[in-house]
């Protein structure tokens, strides 16, 4: 699934454990959301496999590692506790954001095909075995299920942001997550607005 499926979805996750509105919760969820994100930094590989693709020796780091040295176990656990160290509340945070994270890896396990046919395995045991695992249901990565399930995390996360008066956007800007939940209220009014 694309990045902004994987954050939403995230974000989601962070959002329905915590109700509570103050900086150190909203820390957490923070943490929790860029914890489901983080399994594709082994994507950033295909920056030095671009660049050095027409050189003698090329930089595979893409081909090689994507789906690999982010997805799996060990890297769900470094993670997990990267979140709950930067985080306020450490058992509770650790557990959401080991959450996110293997949903996201669920995620691309279930619909991340390549128009091509390409499926990449999750190598989920990595770097202590080799193995990958596959679903052969697969579906591209464009599919209708990845659309569907990205418009129903985003309508989640609006009917949210509208109710509680916060969004995925604080993570960036506190200012402009301001001005969305005051569009969306302005737009679909709370009923004690009316």
């Amino acid at each position: 699934m694309n990045p902004v499926t994987h954050g939403l979805l995230s974000w989601l996750i962070a959002e329905a454990a915590s109700n509570d509105s103050d900086l150190l919760f909203y820390r957490e969820r923070a943490a929790i959301t860029v914890a489901g994100l983080a399994p594709d930094l082994d994507g950033l590989g295909i920056v030095a496999e671009l660049a050095t693709r027409h050189s003698e020796h090329p930089l595979l780091w893409w081909s090689q590692y994507h789906h690999v040295v982010g997805h799996n176990l060990l890297a769900a656990v470094v993670v997990s506790a990267a979140a709950c160290a930067w985080s306020g509340r450490r058992l509770r945070c650790f557990v959401l954001a080991f959450t996110a994270f293997h949903l996201h890896i669920v995620c691309d396990l279930i619909g991340a095909r390549g128009p091509d046919g390409h499926q990449w395995p999750i190598r989920y045991w990595w770097p202590f075995g080799q193995r990958g695992a596959i679903w052969s249901g697969q579906w591209e990565l464009n599919a209708w299920p990845n659309v569907v399930i990205t418009l129903a995390a985003l309508m989640a996360t609006i009917v949210l942001a509208r109710r509680r008066g916060r969004s995925p956007l604080g993570i960036v800007s506190m200012r402009a997550d301001g001005v969305l939940v005051t569009a969306l209220r302005k737009r679909f009014p709370l009923r004690s607005d009316q």
